[in-house]
């Protein structure tokens, strides 16, 4: 593919007997980005995942990672060595210290960091003698994120990383994603149904449901081309068909018509003052405004 990022599918495709979990998905995650793969339950996210790192193969389509075709089992196999996974289950051997994980783990990568191992110990506040059964929820979380940090990764996976956390922990968690990006070159893909977590963290953002990308881009570049436009009329509303380029959804409720739009505000506008409505307002909208009308407001 030209211009390749860390990862890159086109028409990617995985069904399971009749169920489609992933229907045509293209993605472009460019490198050092914060991407955050956004999507209900049941989108889609944690199969692309899988298929991403050679857990699944795909039905259809083309998946790379570093430029590496990820449903060959040579070039799988290179691939995890390079990327850090935290899945949501954050897969751990509850028999295990956290000391024995920590150990049993970092013979598997050659390129494992002993300072970031210990920098991460101290800031998770993680006793190395302390039983992995033992540990909270949101410790388990922690240590994943250890293993997976230390690793000398230059891509991190995370599915649903903050699934089942209070808001102080997801909060740490979050900081912590920031501060290690920052400090380290890598890139962080991860999947998420939590709109606050993604609009705060993340500078590239898919939106995915029911298998495929309904929309693509980075987080200001979204916020920049997305504007509610606002229409109240005298009298009851009329049923407009706009012609303007980038048209989302149209509303109509009493005297009022509210529209969304993709492409910016000045050609909406325009062709709404030909209705003459005693008054336009155009105003910003969050990614929560932009994920309920384009993934929930299909329905």
């Amino acid at each position: 593919m030209a211009d390749a990022g860390v990862i890159d599918t086109a028409d990617l495709r995985k069904t399971y007997g009749d169920i489609e979990a992933v229907r045509g998905l293209t993605l472009h995650v460019p490198g050092g980005s914060i991407y955050g793969f956004l999507g209900r339950n049941g989108a889609g996210k944690t199969t692309t995942i899988k298929v991403l790192l050679g857990m699944t193969h795909p039905t259809a389509g083309d998946v790379r990672v570093f430029g590496l075709p990820a449903n060959v089992s040579r070039s799988s196999v290179a691939i995890r060595r390079r990327t850090g996974f935290v899945s949501e289950d954050k897969d751990l051997y509850d028999f295990m210290t956290v000391e024995e994980m920590i150990r049993f783990t970092a013979p598997f990568f050659p390129n494992w960091r002993k300072d970031l191992e210990e920098r991460y110990l101290r800031k998770f506040e993680l006793r190395q003698a302390q039983t992995i059964k033992s540990l909270s929820r949101g410790m388990r979380t922690k240590l994943a994120l250890l293993l997976a940090l230390s690793r000398g990764a230059e891509l991190l996976i995370l599915d649903e990383p903050t699934s089942g956390l209070d808001p102080a922990m997801t909060e740490e968690v979050l900081q912590a994603l920031v501060s290690h990006v920052a400090s380290e070159q890598m890139t962080v893909f991860f999947s998420s149904h939590q709109i606050a977590e993604v609009e705060q963290i993340a500078d590239h953002v898919a939106i995915v449901d029911r298998g495929r990308a309904v929309l693509a881009g980075t987080l200001d570049d979204l916020r920049e081309r997305y504007r509610r436009i606002q229409m109240v009329f005298d009298g009851d509303a009329p049923q407009p068909a706009f012609r303007s380029p980038g048209v989302v959804r149209v509303r109509r409720k009493g005297r009022v018509v509210t529209l969304l739009t993709s492409a910016g505000a000045e050609h909406v506008v325009n062709e709404a003052r030909g209705l003459h409505p005693v008054s336009i307002d155009v105003t910003p909208v969050s990614l929560k405004d932009i994920f309920l009308e384009t993934v929930v407001g299909e329905d």
